[in-house]
């Protein structure tokens, strides 16, 4: 069996025209009328799922990001669930080489209980002064990775980084850490009182799911 995805050799040190490639190439760059999980409107959705599920792209993106890290010292890699499982995995894994730590530098999660907030469940547990990488796919108000960020810190870890296969954020994001993007996308959101497709009638649409949700 064949697949029509095709691309150049990807490295570790994968510029961002090849990261943007590579989404292209995956129909994870998607065009529409999109809700995000911010609550802003766009046009244009990232959808990292799509590229994601293969498993030797994702690795090759996890590896990329674990090269932006590669100078700091980092203990355990903390991703917001679901978007960020896979990258933050994957870059555990590149973080892990050569290190020779059994088990390799581990992969947490945080994920929103039934209240909407995210925990640490699932018997996860950040030590004292661990240094933690906060990972996820996509930042567009970078909200999910500040919310991990202040779970981490009330477990008492200590967050040295954060990293996103792509910063779509309007202006820049201000993490008190060191914030790494394999690539940053100039893509227009705006408030639904704003949003020139609600203003023309279109119905947006919760990316991920099957159901309408007027504007």
């Amino acid at each position: 069996m064949t697949t029509r995805h095709t691309h150049p050799t990807l490295l570790a040190n994968m510029q961002a025209e090849q990261v943007i490639e590579l989404l292209k190439s995956t129909d994870a760059i998607l065009s529409g009328h999109f809700q995000l999980s911010s609550g802003l409107h766009s046009d244009t959705y990232v959808q990292c799922a799509l590229v994601l599920q293969y498993p030797d792209y994702a690795a090759r993106l996890g590896a990329a990001l674990a090269v932006q890290f590669a100078a700091t010292e980092i203990d355990a890699v903390v991703s917001p669930a679901l978007g960020g499982l896979i990258i933050g995995q994957e870059t555990a894994r590149g973080l892990s080489a050569g290190k020779g730590t059994p088990g390799g530098v581990p992969a947490m999660f945080v994920e929103r209980d039934s209240t909407g907030a995210l925990t640490l469940r699932r018997g996860f547990r950040v030590s004292p002064g661990q240094r933690i990488l906060v990972v996820e796919d996509v930042w567009t108000t970078g909200g999910s990775t500040a919310e991990a960020m202040r779970i981490i810190e009330q477990h008492g870890g200590r967050v040295v980084g954060a990293g996103a296969i792509i910063n779509r954020s309007i202006g820049p994001l201000h993490f008190p850490v060191l914030t790494k993007s394999l690539v940053q996308l100039q893509i227009a959101s705006y408030a639904p009182p704003d949003c020139p497709q609600c203003a023309a009638g279109n119905v947006s649409v919760k990316p991920g799911s099957r159901f309408a949700k007027p504007a």
